[in-house]
Order: C-alpha cells, then structure tokens, then sequence
C-alpha cells in the first residue's frame, strides 16, 4: 500500500491553493507550529527539564503561575513575532496587548492561552495550547485593545495543540476541523484525523462535581437527570468525566461525543463566569461548531458574544449539539419561571 500520510504544512498549501491564497496564513501556521513543538517538548521533559512547580507569581487573573506557564508564554510570544505578520498579540498570562514591533505584514492578531490546564503539569495529565487568529480591523493604525475585541465569528482561524500521550494540533479555518498528531522521529506533525465530527447524541457529561453546591437550577436539573440513569426522566445511563483541562475536555468530545459544562454559578456569576472569552471559549466554540456541535452560555451562542474587556469571562456549554440544546432549553425554562 503506498504511503498516504500528508503533513500539516501540505495540508495548508493545498488549502492555500484550492482558495487562491496569497501564503501569509501558511506563514502564520508555521511559526504557531514550531512553538507548539517547543512547548511539547518543555511538556514532555517533565522534571528533567526543571521547569516543574510553581512560579511564586501571579497572572493578571490572580491565578497562580507554574513555570511551564511562564516559559509556555514566551515561546509562543518569541516564536510567532518573528514572521512579522501579526500586528499584535493578547496572552491570557498578560495584563495588557503587545504590539510586534517591526512587524512586516501586519495584517492579523493572535491570542492564545499557553497552557491550558497547567494545573495539572505537575501530576503528568494533559494540558495543552489554545489560540485564535483575527483581522486587523480596518483602519486601526495602532494596537489597542480595542483592536482585540471582535465577536468569535470574527475569527479566520482557531485550534490547538495537546501535550498527551501523543502531541496533536487540532485546527480549524472555517471549512470543517483537521487533527494532526507529531512525529517525534521527524518532527513533523501528520494528518491523522481528517474531518473531524461530533455526535449529535452522547451519553458523556463533563463537570466540576465539586461546585454542585454554587450551580443554578438549570443545571442542577440537568446532572441531576443524567446521574439518574436509565431508572430516570432521560431513560439512559450517563457517564461523567472531569480532567481540569479544557484541551482534554474538548479533545475527547471532538473524538467521542460529550458535553462539556463550565457554567455560571453563585460564586463566579459576578465575574461573568470562569473560562475567558477570548482565549478559551471563543476559539473552542468555533472548533466544536465546525466539527458539529453546539456551544452556548447557556443563554446564548458564545460565537455572538460581543466582548467589552479584553480578559472577559463567560459560562461555557459545549459539545453534542442536542444536549448543549437541551440545557439551554433549562435555562430558557428556568428565566421565564416555568421550571
């Protein structure tokens, strides 16, 4: 059998060709590539490498930094400056925006979550890159934040990478998702999951158990009805999954199916949610609806979400189409009294 593989750099100059493309994005995917495989290989090295453990730092989220955080976020800024196609950039690890000085094309912003799920580096769990690729709007002669603050449909490419047993870097550009898993042996990341899709049904539910006592009714309802099992209002038997990781999360759901519920509850609802819009839930969302799926605030598309800050929270509900339908259906419900 001849051998079939494409790499993710074929995979993007054929896109390239088949839209007319002029090459500029096929040279922001590759500098987002070479910092991935650095941040993997920081990942992978584990305690050899001495970048375990806590930073005794603090982002502009009041969250406290590992290491990893630290040197995931310099990699991804250092690595994608130097093509000189973005004009600026926003990190979830940093307060404000950071134009690229002598930027020669820039045309496009980046914003990305280093390491998500960093939480979880010291006890070898997956955790991953997120990142999202906007236009320069129109006219704006210098890098604000308001340059920044474009709905998620905005977006002209969105995706990340996942530091597990394999590497992978899942993305989209608004036609469909593609996976791709790293060679180590090459360095090459291949095409290995064309197409990928989500089942409209599951019986796999994702939450943080642990804040059942803060959830809202709609919610409560929902795990409530799921972890009743076949003897319950649902007729089927649930399983619940939590990894404290939102590119684990994801990655299972666009593999197998599932929800995946970070919501709104009594105790972040002042802060607007828990996940940031810009860095976790816009970029996921247009992920999950290419593949398929739904993604809501439980009130509403997060695509539609019109951001005023550039470190925005929203609720996040997303996956199998007819269970993130169905919930926000309870919310529906529940605001205008009929639950």
């Amino acid at each position: 059998m001849p051998y079939q593989r494409i790499t993710l750099t074929h995979f993007l100059l054929q896109e390239q060709r088949r839209l007319g493309g002029t090459g500029s994005f096929t040279g922001l995917m590759t500098d987002i590539i070479f910092a991935c495989k650095m941040i993997s290989r920081e990942v992978n090295q584990g305690a050899l490498s001495g970048n375990l453990g806590k930073a005794g730092s603090e982002n502009v989220q009041g969250e406290e930094q590992k290491t990893l955080d630290i040197l995931s976020n310099e990699i991804f800024m250092h690595m994608n400056a130097l093509g000189g196609a973005y004009a600026g950039m926003a990190s979830e690890e940093m307060e404000d925006v950071r134009p690229v000085h002598g930027a020669v094309d820039g045309k496009y912003l980046l914003l990305f979550d280093p390491l998500d799920g960093s939480s979880n580096i010291d006890v070898n769990i997956s955790v991953g890159t997120i990142f999202s690729i906007l236009r320069l709007p129109e006219g704006a002669s210098t890098i604000a934040e308001a340059a920044f603050l474009q709905k998620g449909v905005k977006q002209i490419a969105a995706g990340y990478a996942i530091y597990g047993s394999s590497t992978m870097l899942v993305l989209t550009t608004g036609s469909g998702v593609n996976g791709f898993t790293l060679d180590q042996s090459i360095g090459m990341f291949m095409l290995t999951h064309p197409n990928m899709t989500i089942p409209t049904d599951t019986q796999e539910f994702a939450i943080n158990a642990s804040r059942a006592r803060h959830w809202e009714p709609p919610v409560r309802r929902y795990v409530d009805e799921c972890m009743a099992g076949a003897e319950g209002p649902r007729g089927k038997d649930f399983n619940m999954r939590w990894v404290a990781s939102m590119v684990a999360e994801v990655h299972r759901i666009l593999c197998r199916g599932g929800v995946f519920m970070y919501p709104a509850d009594a105790e972040n609802q002042a802060k607007g949610g828990k996940l940031r819009l810009l860095y976790e839930a816009n970029p996921m969302a247009f992920i999950i609806e290419q593949a398929g799926g739904a993604a809501s605030t439980g009130r509403g598309r997060i695509l539609d979400v019109a951001p005023t800050k550039l470190h925005q929270r929203v609720p996040v509900i997303l996956g199998s189409r007819n269970e993130v339908t169905r919930l926000a259906g309870y919310h529906a419900e529940y605001d205008a009294g009929r639950s």
